[in-house]
Parts: C-alpha cells; sequence; structure tokens
C-alpha cells in the first residue's frame, strides 16, 4: 500500500529495513525452532537507536516520535514478530514507565544504559494467579531500614532471564487491592533476584518468556518509582502507550502474512492459472489489504494523540484490539492461501499465523480491550 512518510522517516524505515533483511530475516527460523533469544542482536539494535526510540536525547536517547516507533515495530516484525515483540517490551515498557514516571536521578542513572542496548529492559506486573486482575497479585514490598524487601514471583515476563533492569508492580498496601500497589525498579546487583522457569510457546518463540523470581531483594527507597502506592495508575498509564506498540507489532505480522499470501499466489498455478486469478483467493488478499489498512489507520491515530500528548486511553485500546484481531485473521488467510504449504515450517506463511496470536492476549486480552472501549464510552454519556 502507498504510505506518506516524511525525509526523516523514510531514511529512518530504510535504515530499520536493511538491518532486519540482513541481521534478522537469515536467522529467523533457526531462532525460532532453537527459542533463541538474540541478545547480541538487542545490543546491536541499541547501537542503531532502537533501544531508546521514545527517550529524548538528553538522557542519551533518540528522541523519536511515536508515530516513528509505531513505524520502526512494524517494519521489525513484519520480519520477525519475536524481535519486534522484544524491542516493543524494552522500549514501552521498562525503559517507557522509568521516562514516564520516574524521578530526574532515575532518568539519568537508567535510561542511557537502557537507550544504548548496554542493558536489556523488562517489566512486572503479570503474576501466576493474577493476569487482567491485576489487584489480585501477591507480591510485596515490606518497609525496612532504608528501603524495601520485595517477595514474590512474576509470571509471562519478557527478558526475565536475560534482563538487566526491571521495574516491578508489587503490594505495598495488599488490603487496598489495585490502589495499594507500587512500583519499583530491580537492577542484577541486588541478590535475591532472579529467572524462574522459562516458557515454551507456540508463537513468538525467540522472545525470551519466563518468570521473574524476587527473594528478598532489598531495594533502596531511591527505586520506588513516583509516589507510595501509586503504581497501578502508572501501570495503566503505561500501557496505553504499550498498547499502540503491540498494535504497532500487529501491523508488522499482519503485514508479513499478507505478503507472503500475495507473493505465493502470484507465483503458484492450479489448472494452468496463477491462484491470484481466481476471485475466491481475490477476495481474501482484498480483505487483508483493506483491514490492514484500516488498523494502521487506528494506530497512527493514536500514535498521533500520544504525540500531542493527549489520553489514549479508547484509541490505544481500539488499536491494539484491531490490529490483533486483523493480525490473525491475516495469519490464517496465508496459511489457507498457501495450502499444505502454508502449513510446512519451509514457508513464511505458518510462523507469522502462530506468532499473531500472542497479539490478542499480552497487554490486555481483546476482551479487555474491549471493557476499556466500554467504560470509556459509559462515561461520555449524559445521565442527567
Amino acid at each position: 500500500m502507498h504510505r506518506v512518510y516524511s525525509e526523516d522517516q523514510s531514511v529512518l524505515i530504510e535504515t530499520v529495513a536493511k538491518f532486519a533483511a540482513e541481521r534478522i530475516l537469515p536467522n529467523v527460523m533457526a531462532w525460532d525452532e532453537q527459542e533463541h533469544f538474540p541478545k547480541d542482536l538487542f545490543h546491536e539494535m541499541g547501537e542503531l537507536g532502537l533501544l531508546g526510540v521514545l527517550v529524548p536525547e538528553q538522557y542519551g536517547g533518540s528522541g523519536y516520535r511515536y508515530q516513528d516507533y509505531v513505524a520502526i515495530i512494524e517494519e521489525i516484525g513484519a520480519v520477525c514478530g519475536g524481535v519486534a515483540l522484544g524491542v516493543a517490551a524494552h522500549n514501552s515498557l521498562c525503559t517507557g514507565h522509568i521516562l514516564q514516571y520516574g524521578s530526574e536521578e532515575q532518568k539519568h542513572k537508567y535510561l542511557p544504559k537502557l537507550a544504548s542496548g548496554e542493558v536489556i529492559g523488562a517489566w512486572g506486573l503479570t503474576e501466576p494467579g493474577s493476569g487482567s486482575d491485576a489487584g489480585g497479585m501477591l507480591s510485596t514490598a515490606k518497609k525496612v531500614d532504608g528501603g524495601y524487601l520485595l517477595n514474590g514471583t512474576k509470571n509471562f515476563i519478557t527478558h526475565a532471564i536475560s534482563g538487566d533492569i526491571a521495574v516491578v508492580l508489587v503490594n505495598t498496601q495488599p488490603e487496598l487491592k489495585t490502589k495499594g500497589i507500587s512500583a519499583f525498579i530491580l537492577d542484577k546487583s541486588m541478590p535475591g533476584w532472579g529467572g524462574g522457569k522459562k516458557e515454551t510457546k507456540v508463537g513468538m518463540r525467540c522472545s525470551e518468556t519466563a518468570q521473574l523470581v524476587m527473594e528478598d531483594v532489598f531495594v533502596p527507597e531511591s527505586n520506588l518509582i513516583g509516589k507510595f502506592n501509586e503504581g497501578f495508575k502508572q501501570a495503566m498509564g503505561v500501557l496505553d502507550g504499550g498498547r499502540i506498540s503491540i498494535a504497532a507489532l500487529s501491523l508488522g505480522i499482519a503485514r508479513g502474512a499478507f505478503h507472503a499470501a500475495l507473493t505465493y499466489s502470484n507465483q503458484r498455478k492450479q489448472f494452468n492459472q496463477y491462484l491470484s486469478s481466481f476471485q475466491a483467493i481475490q477476495f481474501k488478499l482484498a480483505d487483508m489489504a483493506t483491514q490492514l489498512e484500516a488498523a494502521r489507520l487506528l494506530t497512527l491515530r493514536a500514535a498521533q494523540l500520544k504525540d500531542s500528548g493527549k489520553k489514549t486511553t479508547v484509541e490505544s485500546a481500539m488499536a491494539k484490539y484491531y490490529a490483533s484481531e486483523i493480525a490473525v485473521r491475516c495469519g490464517e488467510e496465508a496459511v489457507q492461501i498457501l495450502g499444505g504449504y502454508g502449513y510446512l515450517r519451509d514457508y513464511p506463511a505458518e510462523k507469522f499465523w502462530r506468532d499473531s496470536k500472542l497479539c490478542t492476549i499480552g497487554e490486555g486480552t481483546s476482551e479487555i480491550q474491549k471493557m476499556v472501549i466500554a467504560r470509556e464510552l459509559k462515561k461520555t454519556v449524559n445521565h442527567t
């Protein structure tokens, strides 16, 4: 599809596309099959400025806008969803939380290292017994002299093992449920933080997903982010931006699946005709292309609002919900168009299909997005 970019954006996208083609594409299936997290690749991406995309230059970042960020994640996602997921989690969640809510001291201490790729970031909200219900978390922070002792286990955490810095949300007053949660910065120099069980996933297999275990981790008072007990509120703000990144990731995966299907349909012959000559295939491709463009417009709208400093709760949820569902649909249709070959690992369609499903689950399921949208819509109704 024809997309209009500024000259700077075009250069940025060309740079990312070249890097993805040269450093990611040749390794996609090997990393997927081996469930290998390419940490060295992330250090390289840090050198390119792709791990501090939204971080201002004063903190060592690239100082790009959300609209640029969407383009970067989409470009990487069109090659490998797992790598793009790691880039999104590092930028939007760990780094994003410190950037959005950290003190100046915290920003100057941690953001330059995160932006350069010297360290890899993780973010912990979900637990084995609490996913969408964050109020059910069991991890705790106990006040002690000079700081806090953190205990508990976080689940489904990107970079839980390989990460060097983590922002975690824990109970500081459990009786208050979500109003008694605070956010802290951990780093590997703190004894008691370790990676737990690494998950074996259907898709996004090169993205490291594991438990993050805290056993009497002493965290100094200076590593509390923002105010005491405002962690849940912070997390919801972080997720507004994070959902834009998952929408962008979904765009990349959908685009990759669409390209695989379109290319195959113009090469494969049946009954002496290319598949793209059959109306049944044409309709599938037309639907995929239209849905992909609609998802992109929703995502860019949310990104533009974010860049202007406006609240994006509804727009982020809409973009994430629609784009993630379209990614799954495009992945499924790509497999269907390739037929038997679509079910083989020798062809790219099946990986886009496998990778797509996580987008409807991570950072709030599709059902949660609809709840968020409906709740915000309800606020607009005049009941007087």
